[in-house]
């Protein structure tokens, strides 16, 4: 679901690249504003950053004898500053420790798609407040432990799917707003810029300013709260599109026939068919985001200052993670502002398990759930 979209392009090895030289230019400016290094080195710094001569492929090869590919990074980045300013790239990453750089880009990354998963999901929530709005009045059957049950409306369960999705929004906007650089140096003591003459502090609430990111009270090399804050809003978001999906594909069944995907998908031996596949492509994503955060937590456990190990085992999972969210929250925009509802199916289906009573509830249920609108913080584009 993620291929094309642009979750995928702001997850991919070019955007942690442009993000890795985003970080080391903000850097260098924050110093030179610091009045650690002159201010024609951050500009030379930061027009070398952004020539687009660095080979993402090459890099990932010589990644391997640092360990991570930072290291390849700033001796290609010091090479463009020597061609472009002399001598001054000797202050190129200066003070900084490779995680300093790769922390804060995957930070970046982050943000730049949790933007785009925050205005998907704003509209995935619009187009649920339209169908529960038309449907509060259309009455269909409650299905409790795989049966018949009472009588409910489409309204209400339309509403129930966009609490979650605002739930989801809610939580990807806060997240977003607390996503912290990273700069400590070393061992986290920020003694190397001190050396220089640049006081910690100011530095990194510059470097945080440079960037958009927040000014984080430690560095946190091993203190890995803010990856595994955005692990739980990414596996809470992929479960909550993931129950839209659930119920999707179960109303969508040949033999419930009360929804069907706007576009259905074809199968390669039963052209009769009308696949799912939005919604069988959203189930995917919401089964395999909690196993990839497993990873993300299961690396709080980090040693000493800087982890061997804990720290490289969050880069595949965060960036995959956040790419299957990405996919699913354009996957739910389209499936919901497109989604079709069959009124006539939902009453025979209600007539055939002979349930009674209930319908009045549901309605007021539906008017209680869509007053949540006026209460709500307005929702933006890009959260």
């Amino acid at each position: 679901m993620s291929a094309g979209s642009p979750a995928e392009a702001a997850t991919g090895d070019r955007a942690v690249l442009r993000a890795m030289l985003d970080a080391e230019a903000a850097l260098a400016r924050a110093q030179a504003e610091a009045g650690g290094i002159p201010g024609r080195a951050a500009e030379a710094v930061t027009k070398a950053a952004g020539s687009g001569r660095f080979d993402v492929r090459g890099l990932a090869l010589r990644a391997g004898a640092g360990g991570n590919p930072v290291i390849p990074l700033v001796a290609d980045l010091r090479a463009a500053v020597a061609e472009l300013s002399p001598g001054d790239e000797e202050f190129v990453h200066r003070g900084a420790t490779s995680q300093d750089i790769l922390d804060t880009a995957l930070m970046l990354v982050a943000a730049r798609t949790l933007d785009l998963i925050g205005a998907d999901l704003a509209a995935t929530a619009a187009s649920l407040a339209t169908l529960a709005d038309r449907h509060r009045a259309t009455v269909m059957t409650a299905r409790t432990l795989t049966q018949h049950a009472v009588p409910t409306t489409f309204g209400l369960k339309a509403a129930g799917w966009r609490s979650l999705v605002l739930d989801a929004h809610d939580r990807v906007v806060r997240v977003r707003a607390t996503l912290p650089v990273q700069l400590g140096g070393a061992a986290g003591t920020l003694a190397a810029f001190e050396a220089y003459g640049m006081e910690g502090a100011g530095l990194v609430n510059a470097f945080a300013c440079e960037l958009g990111l927040c000014a984080p009270e430690l560095p946190w090399h091993v203190l890995r709260t803010p990856v595994a804050d955005l692990a739980g809003v990414l596996a809470f978001c992929a479960g909550a599109l993931g129950k839209v999906a659930a119920d999707v594909l179960v109303l969508s069944r040949s033999e419930v026939g009360e929804v069907a995907e706007g576009t259905g998908g074809v199968s390669s031996s039963m052209p009769h068919k009308r696949n799912p596949v939005r919604s069988v492509l959203l189930a995917s994503s919401a089964r395999q985001v909690p196993a990839l955060v497993s990873t993300l937590y299961a690396s709080m456990a980090a040693e000493d200052e800087r982890p061997p190990g804990a720290w490289h085992a969050e880069w595949s999972p965060l960036r995959e993670a956040l790419r299957l969210c990405g996919g699913a929250a354009r996957g739910a925009a389209a499936l919901c502002g497109e989604l079709s509802v069959f009124p006539e199916r939902m009453r025979g289906n209600l007539a055939v398990g002979e349930a009674v009573g209930g319908v009045g509830a549901a309605e007021g249920m539906v008017a209680r759930a869509l007053e949540r609108g006026s209460a709500h913080p307005p929702i933006r584009d890009g959260g």
